[in-house]
């Protein structure tokens, strides 16, 4: 099996870790009976009905597909259209916020630490209902963290994620660098592409853009860092703490040290991911999911035998860990369709359906089985250690507003990096403004 179908099912979050103890065997799950189980009386009830559906990031051949079969599903059980829109990541704050005001969708996608906050902005609709029935009462009950809000469920996992460094292989080994097992042997591991490759070339590519806190975390987190930690009923922000402060300049540091061009600045993974697939990337943060679009964006250069993932390193010594996250689907708040939209939901998040989603589209099942057949696939080392000590960030309704919309430690960030403000004045405007925000 290439690299590239192995590594798109191999990416894992530290919520699973209960489902995984649990489940011993490694057999290839058995066909679920209930997948494709609909209520007898929703074929005429529904028929000549259109639901609005909202996928996030692009579209890909695998995923459009994936849809298109779902969707096709959906009609033969219920007779209902399914009219469905790609929102791009980098859009996907400013869509939901317009939404949120005005008219959106009927279900969505939506990553599970988004949940508090578009709930705390009544944009989801409760689907507790929902939430355990049918194959949905196998999913590990700790899966639930980010979509609970006083005892109510707004969004079901679908498929989750952590990260690992994805790599150009045949670079490495054109060169004879292995597979970096400590800080020191990636960042040499880097300078020595760039040498090679020229001074354009991106040794491990600093991340500023909309999703910068996913790289920045690993380097504060593996120093013992926090971003914000809820004492009594207020957030009180840990930036400027050693271990976080260490972890940021080791950040700012790719740029600073030239292991990462100043293009990068404002550059988010998407971004990145587009640069790599042009020959300007050695390693970046990612995971399975980037696969696809490598290969659209290189034209069919960049395929899976060219490419390889392995755990970030952390600085202190191990690995570093990496960020607890997932994509939910979700009931909107402003839907008149609800009942139609659940069983959307209900057959979505069916085991067939889900183990497909998340396969398909470089992301964890849910399902507990299915993730032990999987872990028992030498290409899941990467994840399966990143998964063992993965991490979420502060579980705040306002937590979006820091990390996309404000962009407190992205701006903080370049600040130092162009000079304008020394690490520990940007870190102390950082903390007093993510303060400011938690606690609104």
């Amino acid at each position: 099996m290439r690299i590239a179908k192995i590594t798109a099912t191999t990416v894992t979050t530290a919520a699973l870790a209960l489902g995984l103890a649990a489940c011993g065997s490694g057999e290839e799950p058995k066909p679920s009976s209930s997948t494709a189980a609909a209520p007898a009386s929703s074929g005429p009830k529904f028929a000549g009905k259109t639901l609005s559906v909202w996928r996030l990031g692009d579209s890909n051949p695998a995923a459009a597909k994936y849809m298109e079969e779902l969707n096709a599903e959906f009609k033969t059980q219920t007779g209902a259209e399914v009219k469905l829109e790609w929102i791009p990541w980098p859009q996907v704050a400013d869509k939901f916020a317009a939404a949120a005001t005005g008219a959106g969708p009927d279900v969505t996608e939506i990553g599970n630490d988004q949940v508090p906050m578009w709930q705390s902005q009544d944009a989801l609709t409760p689907i507790t209902d929902i939430a355990h029935e049918g194959d949905r009462a196998q999913i590990p009950e700790n899966l639930y963290g980010y979509e609970t809000v006083d005892g109510e469920v707004y969004g079901i996992p679908w498929g989750a994620g952590a990260r690992a460094v994805l790599y150009r292989k045949d670079w490495f080994a054109d060169l004879k660098i292995e597979v970096p097992k400590t800080w020191d042997e990636l960042v040499a591991a880097g300078k020595k592409i760039q040498k090679a490759k020229g001074a354009g070339v991106d040794g491990f590519a600093f991340n500023g853009g909309s999703d910068a806190n996913h790289l920045l975390a690993a380097f504060a987190w593996s120093e013992g860092g926090e971003f914000a930690v809820k004492e009594g009923d207020k957030w009180v922000g840990k930036l400027t703490e050693p271990g976080f402060t260490k972890g940021f300049e080791t950040y700012t540091g790719l740029v600073k040290d030239g292991l990462s061009g100043k293009a990068n600045l404002t550059l988010n993974t998407v971004d990145i991911r587009k640069r790599f697939a042009n020959n300007k990337v050695a390693m970046y943060l990612t995971a399975g999911w980037d696969l696809p679009g490598i290969e659209e964006d290189s034209k069919g250069k960049l395929k899976g035998d060219k490419l390889g993932f392995f755990p970030l390193p952390a600085k202190t010594g191990g690995l570093a860990p990496s960020f607890f996250g997932g994509n939910d689907i979700a009931l909107w708040g402003g839907t008149k369709e609800a009942d139609l939209g659940k069983e959307y939901i209900k057959l979505a998040t069916s085991k067939t359906w889900a183990d497909r989603y998340a396969k398909e589209g470089g992301l964890l099942p849910v399902y507990p089985d299915t993730l032990a057949a999987l872990n028992e696939d030498p290409a899941q080392g990467p994840f399966a250690q990143a998964f063992a000590k993965a991490k979420a960030f502060p579980a705040d309704p306002n937590w979006s507003e820091a990390d996309a919309t404000k962009a407190v430690l992205q701006n903080a960030a370049r600040a130092v990096i162009e000079g304008k403000k020394d690490t520990a004045a940007a870190l102390a405007d950082a903390n007093k403004e993510l303060e400011e925000i938690l606690n609104q």
